[in-house]
């Protein structure tokens, strides 16, 4: 039970990627620094996601969420019985939403897939994270961890169609590779006896000063109307969060776990030339705005035989707010997972499959608190798969 299955069913919380509100692919856990004596792991998997609705003309947008797919490394030292350190290599953060073009918008016809109002639309938003860590265990059961964390992030941004007053030719926003660091502190509690943990992560927010590049006909009341290129260096903050984990052993060979986590998408905020625009009312546009989310998992791990385990798990994460930004147009989650562990000396791999039910949402441009509809998005879905393997040393 304790070799198998202690830390493999928080893991099993991100063995799937994840939907999450704002951009967020994964959930950070740092629970790789609880895997018994030296530990390695490589992950991979991919998403295929499916969002549609129908903007204000009645047209159809189409698909507008596109699959993606991720990769993370992991390797955890122990150094004595007190003092542990392990470097993470991953994915959190990323967006691929693309609104397909209206193949003749001057011949009205519902049934062609693409919008006019937001047709040609994009987001892309790539990014990879290093987190180097120190663990120490006091002899009470309790430990502290903390760290350094370094991001990587590039992106781009288009603009288009009738909701964004554009007719030719389309906003287009180039964010240049560059790199934020930010750190990670938090506690722990254990009781070997029951495989029992419970840990609190908090992660801090994390500046990026990106070299920035807008071009085409520029929103009026940004800069005047003008058709121009604009080019500087401008701050993105990528957000800080709170995570609570935990896992206790119920019964023989079997373990409950869960998490709860806090983001502060308010503060993930686009600085550039044009945006926020002020308006006369003194209210301000902003290029995108996401609600806080506070995200929760629950589940229970069972070891069937010596050599194998599996988990069921349930994520819920609630809707927020009247309206969502086209660029991330879902509102809200539910999901679940099904993994299991196959366990071999000192080999182990886990694959878990997730299926979530993303949530249906208005999308709304303009001033804040006061932003026009301009679609209305079904209830969406994803499947996701991943696979870890881990060697312990």
């Amino acid at each position: 039970m304790k070799k198998i299955m202690t830390g493999s069913a928080v893991l099993l919380i991100s063995a799937s990627p994840l939907v999450a509100g704002g951009i967020e692919r994964a959930p950070q856990s740092l629970s790789v620094l609880f895997e018994e004596g030296n530990y390695a792991e490589l992950s991979f998997g991919g998403v295929d996601p499916t969002v549609e609705g129908k903007d204000i003309a009645g047209f159809d947008t189409g698909d507008v969420a596109q699959g993606y797919g991720f990769v993370g490394l992991a390797y955890k030292h122990q150094f004595n019985d007190n003092l542990s350190a392990a470097i993470i290599m991953e994915q959190p953060f990323g967006a691929d939403i693309l609104y397909p073009t209206q193949p003749n918008p001057l011949a009205p016809n519902p049934a062609v897939e693409g919008s006019p109002v937001l047709g040609g639309t994009r987001v892309e938003v790539n990014s990879t994270t290093f987190t180097a860590l120190a663990r120490y265990r006091f002899e009470n059961n309790f430990s502290i961890h903390g760290g350094i964390r370094a991001s990587k992030a590039d992106g781009r941004v288009t603009l288009d169609g009738a909701g964004y007053s554009r007719i030719a030719p389309p906003y287009n926003l180039q964010i240049d590779d560059e790199w934020g660091v930010g750190y990670v502190i938090g506690a722990a509690y254990e009781i070997p006896e029951i495989a029992g943990r419970v840990s609190l992560t908090y992660n801090s927010a994390i500046e990026h000063d990106f070299d920035m590049t807008e071009t085409g006909d520029i929103i009026a009341g940004a800069t005047g109307g003008l058709t121009d290129t604009i080019s500087g260096q401008y701050t993105v903050k990528t957000p800080r969060s709170w995570t609570l984990e935990g896992q206790t052993g119920v019964a023989e060979d079997t373990l409950v776990f869960g998490s709860i986590r806090w983001v502060k998408w308010s503060e993930f905020i686009v600085d550039n030339g044009v945006f926020p625009i002020t308006t006369p009312t003194g209210g301000t546009v902003p290029l995108v705005e996401v609600e806080d989310t506070t995200t929760y998992t629950l589940g229970i791990g069972r070891k069937f035989t010596e050599n194998w385990s599996g988990s069921l798990s349930f994520t819920y994460e609630a809707s927020e707010g009247d309206t969502v930004s086209p660029l991330a147009p879902t509102n809200g989650r539910k999901g679940v997972t099904l993994a299991a562990i196959y366990s071999m000396d000192n080999i182990k791999v886990t694959t878990g499959i997730n299926y979530t039910r993303l949530g249906g949402s208005d999308l709304g441009i303009g001033e804040t608190g006061n932003k026009t509809t301009v679609a209305t998005m079904d209830d969406g879905h994803a499947w996701g798969v991943g696979v870890r393997i881990g060697y312990s040393f």
